[in-house]
């Protein structure tokens, strides 16, 4: 399988800094006109300031690590990152699951499986109780036979698996993704179909990820998601539970491309154009805490790949008590244009019909 890419990090690109991206996002320079402060344009509908409402998914980044170089890639993720989460960074997490009972722990990163402590983790999660969702490149499961068991030990542990899948052919997934990356993606389904992941009455759930080739929004989830489920299962004999459609961020490696092909400007005026009050409501960040590889805290998996750190004196999840989710000033900035466009958009997929 050929990369797609290299990481921004690995190529000494200036944005592999967050804070250069930032510039970027905040810059009269690449914009025809400035567009509108997101905070701004909350507090013209009545949703500023946006707090945080309670507890419902811990999303944890185990590691940058990943053997895909995705071009749309936000966390700039690759085989050349080598930032993992350790086992008493784990265990730090395991404490504040035991003392806020999330319904779900949302495992991501890079390829959380290349985490040497993953099958740990996951067995100490499901002994709480808790839903652990795993997000899953696919390929990584037939990259390497030590990987080839783990669609027997997501079913053994209750997973619920999330992957990526950009389009259910082959040169839209490639263009995305790399070479040869659909038809590795295609030999992993097969193998979670084949111990009941996506399959009926099992209650294994295998949900896929679309996200749109180009500077473009997702089209409606409910049409795509009809389309996809046809198309995998006529070809592939593929079956699936529900496909979530998420909006490209303009961050990290997907802002490169905006750069580079000339589409920043449109791309955020049609983010900004696009803005849905109802889908502000609904963001994932109101009910989500996202921890870095380093147990740092963030609002979002978004504004931890731009260092923007929650809100308040807790920084760290060695620091967390119950009242973390206790109305928290969220931290706001221009990418946060791309959750709340059209339909709205978090790693659950479309946030209104």
């Amino acid at each position: 399988m050929a990369l797609a890419t290299k990481s921004l990090q690995s190529r000494g690109n200036t944005l592999a800094d967050a804070q250069e991206q930032l510039a970027v996002l905040n810059s009269r320079d690449y914009a025809v006109d400035a567009f509108p402060r997101f905070a701004d344009t909350l507090a013209k509908h009545g949703r500023f300031p946006l707090r945080t409402t309670r507890l419902d998914i811990l999303q944890v980044n185990v590691g940058k690590m990943c053997n895909q170089t995705c071009k749309h890639c936000h966390v700039d993720a690759g085989p050349d990152r080598k930032e993992i989460m350790t086992r008493e960074t784990m265990a730090e997490i395991l404490r504040v699951v035991d003392l806020l009972s999330p319904a779900t722990v949302d495992l991501t990163g890079g390829a959380p499986e290349m985490n040497p402590e993953f099958r740990w983790f996951v067995q100490e999660l499901h002994a709480r109780g808790t839903t652990v969702m795993v997000r899953c490149n696919l390929t990584i499961i037939v990259a390497n036979p030590k990987y080839h068991s783990l669609p027997e030990f997501y079913r053994d542990h209750g997973v619920h698996v999330v992957s990526s899948l950009p389009f259910y052919d082959a040169r839209n997934t490639d263009r995305q993704r790399g070479d040869g990356v659909f038809e590795d993606s295609i030999r992993a389904l097969t193998m979670l179909n084949a111990v009941g992941y996506g399959v009926d009455g099992t209650g294994l759930l295998l949900d896929l990820v679309y996200n749109p080739v180009g500077a473009l929004l997702p089209g409606p989830q409910k049409l795509l998601e009809a389309d996809f489920k046809r198309e995998l299962l006529a070809r592939h004999g593929i079956t699936f539970n529900a496909l979530h459609c998420i909006t490209n961020m303009p961050i990290s490696r997907f802002l490169e491309f905006l750069l580079a092909s000339g589409n920043y400007a449109s791309y955020m005026d049609k983010l900004v154009q696009s803005f849905n009050p109802a889908a502000a409501d609904s963001v994932m960040c109101r009910n989500t805490l996202s921890v870095g590889w380093d147990g740092a805290l963030y609002d979002c998996d978004f504004n931890q790949m731009l260092d923007l750190h929650v809100s308040g004196s807790v920084k760290h999840i060695s620091q967390v008590t119950n009242d973390i989710m206790d109305g928290r000033p969220i931290v706001l900035n221009q990418h946060c244009y791309g959750c709340t466009a059209g339909a709205g958009s978090s790693c659950g997929g479309q946030l209104v019909e």
